[in-house]
């Protein structure tokens, strides 16, 4: 019996039922406000939702009009679900009729002068991440950081670390099963593209004139690939090539502190021709390739929870990963929360696949063909007969695929089984055929809607619609009062913070990278 059935058939008893039901799972959506017309909202961050420097759920990213919906954590899916639902009809109904924009890719952005920058207050906390964000739009353009994405956290609970051979006592131990997880989703990362990718293709309007090298085709303004899943994902999209130079390592988590600690001290000539401080005014925190750790892009983070100016490396290094931060998941555009609770059931049976079966160090040689199967599916990945390298040979990614889903399907049972119902066999019988049927993909079903009816009318009529049904709808979960006393509250705090700050900004800032 391999290493992974002795697992499954460990995991399948009684004992470990309790502990299989607790996963831990948290929710980041980043959905851009736009108006009745679909063009991309001009007013600042509505006050009506609090501060979003303070609010734990209600914020901002890149844009004042990126929103970002966050929950926190929850063991039952329904109810993380559920708590986003109620953010989200909440924060629809102080909107003023704007809406959600449904997918990744931007909507009608006329210049990317139109794309207001998140602020935060006048503390100094608050300014410094106004001034990050100033940072990117200088290094990458504001078009770029006004991509959309899915951020999924997931941990397990101490008590199932025992049925995963892990001594739970010992942090080191679980750090490191983490970083094995880390490598599984590096290797089987194109498998969240190909499922999930949902921008296969994009308004004209987001290339700003430009035609980078791809070989897109057009209909009626919208430009697309023929076989994309997520062009999010490619070097067109979310990614930073200015990064290429960096290696921070996954094989340990001594390997990954140092080497992001090093990434964020390298100078970079390109960055310094933008200056930091000219005449008087901050355009970047500094010219380094990375300004705060942060800004590394990865398709996933090992993660804990920093405690007040810590740094993320610096609380790894203190107390060892505490969850993984899934980042390489489109919107998803048929729902209104831009997640299905069928995905987040197949994102426990991925994620819980990757802590069970142990890797090995990545190397050179894999991390290249890892990051060739990537770029091959979200460029490329529901092309007919599409091929990929395994450990240097040729597999069809429908085999692959099928492979993997076989190993879910008996994850699929005991889960179930420990649930007492069908939920997780349900969820992954909704995604089989996709591993077979390019067609049952995401990012088809998106294609065939924006050819359609026209990419840009298609998804302004889905955000109609999404808006429509989190409005009629009750709340579950959360109360109106509760939502208007976390908003009060943040505001409060913001308040507070504001008043609490001592000496100046720039002693504040060099205070900051001296720690």
């Amino acid at each position: 019996m391999n290493a992974f059935n002795s697992a499954v058939e460990r995991l399948s008893q009684p004992q470990w039922h309790d502990a299989l039901r607790g996963f831990n799972r948290g929710i980041e959506r980043e959905a851009l406000r736009i108006d009745a017309q679909g063009h991309l909202a001009q007013d600042p961050h509505p006050q009506s939702l609090g501060s979003a420097l303070t609010h734990p759920w209600i914020t901002t990213d890149f844009s004042e009009a990126l929103m970002e919906l966050i929950t926190p954590v929850y063991q039952d899916p329904d109810a993380l679900l559920a708590h986003l639902a109620d953010t989200h009809s909440y924060v629809l109904r102080h909107l003023n009729g704007e809406r959600l924009w449904p997918l990744s890719m931007p909507c009608f952005i006329d210049s990317s002068q139109n794309i207001p920058i998140a602020q935060y207050g006048s503390s100094h906390s608050g300014r410094m991440k106004t001034l990050y964000r100033v940072g990117l739009e200088h290094r990458y353009g504001a078009m770029m950081q006004a991509i959309a994405g899915l951020h999924f956290n997931f941990s397990v609970p101490d008590t199932l670390w025992r049925a995963l051979g892990v001594d739970g006592d010992d942090q080191g131990e679980i750090s490191a099963r983490y970083f094995s997880l880390l490598r599984y989703y590096k290797r089987h990362v194109w498998v969240l593209a190909y499922l999930f990718g949902a921008s296969p293709s994009l308004c004209g309007s987001f290339l700003q004139g430009q035609r980078p090298n791809l070989p897109f085709e057009e209909q009626d303004g919208t430009l697309y690939l023929p076989y994309a899943t997520s062009l999010r994902m490619s070097d067109l999209g979310y990614t930073n090539k200015a990064q290429d130079q960096l290696k921070v390592s996954i094989n340990s988590l001594g390997e990954y502190v140092r080497d992001l600690k090093t990434a964020i001290s390298i100078p970079s000539e390109e960055y310094a021709k933008i200056g930091v401080k000219v005449d008087g005014e901050y355009r970047q925190l500094n010219a380094n390739v990375l300004q705060i750790e942060n800004e590394l892009y990865s398709p996933v983070r090992p993660k804990r929870t920093t405690g007040p100016g810590e740094t993320p490396s610096d609380a790894l290094a203190r107390g060892g990963v505490e969850y993984v931060e899934v980042r390489a998941l489109d919107v998803n555009p048929f729902e209104p929360l831009g997640i299905s609770r069928d995905q987040v059931l197949l994102l426990d049976l991925f994620l819980l696949a990757g802590l069970i079966e142990v890797q090995a160090p990545m190397d050179a040689r894999e991390e290249a063909e890892q990051k060739a199967n990537f770029s091959e599916v979200v460029l490329d990945g529901r092309r007919p007969g599409k091929t990929l390298q395994r450990d240097g040979e040729t597999i069809a990614l429908a085999d692959w695929m099928s492979e993997l889903m076989a190993r879910w399907s008996q994850l699929a049972d005991v889960l179930d089984a420990a649930h007492g119902d069908g939920r997780y066999g349900q969820a992954l019988a909704a995604w089989r055929g996709a591993a077979t049927d390019p067609e049952q993909t995401l990012s088809a079903k998106v294609l065939a809607a924006s050819l359609a009816e026209g990419h840009g009318h298609w998804a302004s009529r889905m955000a109609t619609e999404h808006r429509q049904a989190l409005l009629n709808r009750d709340y579950t979960l959360l109360t109106e009062a509760r939502l208007d006393a976390a908003v009060a509250k943040s505001i409060a705090d913001q308040a507070e913070r504001e008043a609490s700050d001592r000496g100046s900004f720039d002693e504040f800032l060099a205070e900051y990278f001296r720690q």
